[in-house]
Formats: structure tokens, sequence, C-alpha cells
């Protein structure tokens, strides 16, 4: 308990007066002794009409008996601590108004008497910032919802339609190709050809939209065993371009084990399409960041210009033409899309013509 005396009680005013926080103090019966002016802002009232009164007509109505009942047993064993902990607190202002408030206790003790200072913080800003937040977020959960289950009928709508035009188009294509003239040929191409890229699209953004709704939950997974799932599902095409990936060691943490590999896979997979003239050389490794691990994905490709970093997440951005890379453009997208399903962030390093890094953190779990 801290003690003070009254060749002090001059230097306490002054301090409890410039505190930016309410300050009131009462003495053991619950009256009110001391106020500075953030009091009188926070309640409406002039300090003189305070004074002597019990601390209970700062208390709202409903709360006014279990206040003097906590009083009373604070002032049998006072101690420094918050008050209403786990609860909110209310304070009534003179024009009959509730205000939300934080309060904090100190016992003070002088010439054998206890007094109880007690700070108090407005917290009406804070509360409206936080109703604010849960609405916006309840706005964009019902938002990502709503664009979920737009993706995902969408793309079901539009395959039944796809392929009786694909079906017919190759029937075409098959039937009369040759037998109408050059042109016909040439648009019955540009049709199939439209036609095929479009399923790709439909069902990448299937992909998409699915790594919420369809995710599997998380549980302890071995990174190196995703990481050779996805080498495994990749294994004609590193063999083709005699790509080589390093990795000596990779943690184990909490994840979707399917969503790991997948991430991991799409990874790869970018490193080796954007190849330089050299065979690709990836590194793969991970480092201790406190709470998260930081995994990073190194290659020798050709790289880009860092004014398009944010523009490579993005779904169906390109940065080259389609007949340059095939390909919707979704990859990345995908990956961003897991990583931060999974709590976690993506960022990338690049310069062109000096290779490319993708370093992503996911929590240990």
């Amino acid at each position: 308990m801290t003690n003070f005396f009254r060749a002090n009680e001059d230097n306490l005013r002054l301090v409890i007066e410039a505190s930016p926080s309410g300050m009131i103090m009462v003495d053991s019966e619950g009256r009110i002794v001391l106020v500075n002016s953030q009091i009188e802002k926070q309640f409406g009232y002039a300090r003189a009409e305070l004074l002597g009164l019990p601390i209970e007509i700062l208390v709202p109505d409903a709360a006014r008996q279990t206040h003097k009942h906590d009083r009373s047993a604070y002032i049998e064993r006072p101690v420094t601590r918050s008050m209403g902990t786990g609860r909110e607190l209310f304070g009534l202002r003179k024009d009959g108004s509730q205000i939300p408030v934080e309060i904090g206790l100190n016992p003070l003790e002088s010439e054998g008497r206890t007094f109880i200072l007690a700070s108090v913080i407005d917290i009406t800003q804070r509360k409206e910032t936080e109703q604010l937040l849960k609405t916006k977020i309840v706005e964009l959960e019902r938002s990502n919802n709503d664009l979920q289950q737009f993706a995902y009928v969408s793309s079901h709508d539009l395959q039944e339609p796809l392929r009786v035009i694909s079906n017919f188009t190759q029937l075409l294509s098959k039937r009369y190709r040759s037998r109408i003239d050059e042109k016909a040929d040439q648009y019955i191409d540009f049709i199939v050809d439209a036609t095929k890229r479009m399923q790709e699209l439909i069902n990448d953004l299937l992909t998409y939209s699915r790594v919420e709704t369809k995710g599997h939950g998380f549980e302890k997974t071995s990174c190196l065993e995703a990481l050779e799932n996805a080498k495994s599902n990749l294994k004609m095409t590193i063999q083709e371009t005699d790509a080589v990936i390093k990795c000596e060691y990779l943690p184990e943490l909490r994840a979707d084990a399917t969503q790991l590999s997948q991430l991991f896979q799409n990874l790869l997979a970018n490193a080796i399409k954007f190849r330089s003239s050299a065979a690709p050389e990836i590194t793969i490794w991970a480092e201790e960041r406190g709470p998260f691990w930081e995994f990073f994905v190194q290659d020798n490709g050709k790289g880009f210009d860092m004014k398009y970093a944010e523009r490579v997440f993005v779904i169906f951005q390109r940065l080259h033409s389609r007949d340059a890379y095939p390909g919707s453009g979704i990859g990345l997208a995908i990956c961003k899309r897991i990583i931060e399903r999974h709590g976690g962030t993506i960022s990338v390093k690049s310069a062109e013509g000096a290779g490319t890094t993708f370093s992503f953190l996911l929590p240990k779990g």
C-alpha cells in the first residue's frame, strides 16, 4: 500500500490534475474527496458538485448495489488492480447518459486512513471503433462467402454449355475440316482454342474458390513430406527441364497437408515455367521467426521488375502473353490464398535476369 503525507498533498494534487486520464479519489466510506478536470469533462459535473458525495452518483442505477458491495470488499483488502476484469463497466454522466469506461484502482494511506485513487478512461471511441471493425469483418465475411458461392455456382453452370460447344466444335473440325475453305478451318480452330481456355479458367476459378470452402483441417504436417509430394506431381516437368531442387531441412507445423503440397507445387511450377536459358535451380529453406517459420523459394530464372511485385499475386493477372507462357495466371493467387488461410503472409523479391525469391510466413501452430 502506498503511503502519502500532508506535506505531499499539494504535489499529489498537481500530479492528479495533470493526468490525461480522469482521476478521482474517495475515502473509506466511498465519499468523493478529490477529482481532476478530466473527470469534469467525462461526467459533465463541476468538481464542487461532486466533492463530499458518494461515488455511486457516477454509477448507473443497475450497478449501484453491486458497486457498494464491491467497494466495501475492496476496502477490506485494498490492492492495486484493474476494476471490472472480464465485464463491461459504465459511468453515469450528469445528463443521465452512460459512457463505457476502464478503471484502475490504487489504495493510498494517510494518518491511518485509507483512500482509493481511481483512474477513469472513457473508452467510447475505442468501443465505436471496435464495433465498426466487427461490422466491417461481418460484411467482409458475407461478401467473401457470396463471392465464393458465386464463383462456385457460376463455374458449375458454365461447365455444361461449354462442354456442348467444345464437343460440337470438335465434331465440326473432324467432319468438315478442309471441306469448306481455309478460313472456316481457321475459325473452327479459334473456337476450339477459346473453349479450351475458358474451361481452364473455370477450373482454375473453382480451385481458387475451394481454398476456403473445401480445405481440410489443420494437423501436424511435415513440410518436407509436402515438398516431396509436390516434386512427385511435377516429376515429368522436372525431368524434361533438368531442374535441380535443393532442400536440406524443412520443419513440421500445423497445416492442411494437401494445401501445403499445392503451395509448394505452384511455387516450383512457377520457378520452372519462368526459367532462363540455364537449367532451373531452385533452393528451398526455412528460418525461425518467433512464433512463425519463414520459408524461402529461390530460383535462377528470368526474374521481373519489382514494380509488378503486387500484381503477380492477383487472380488472372499476367506479366507475359499467353503465347509466351501458357496458363491462366492463377497459381500465385492460390498460393497467397492458401498462406492467408493458414494465418501467414507472402512476399517476393526479384530483378530482371537475376532470379526470384518468394518468402512466406506460416505460424508454427
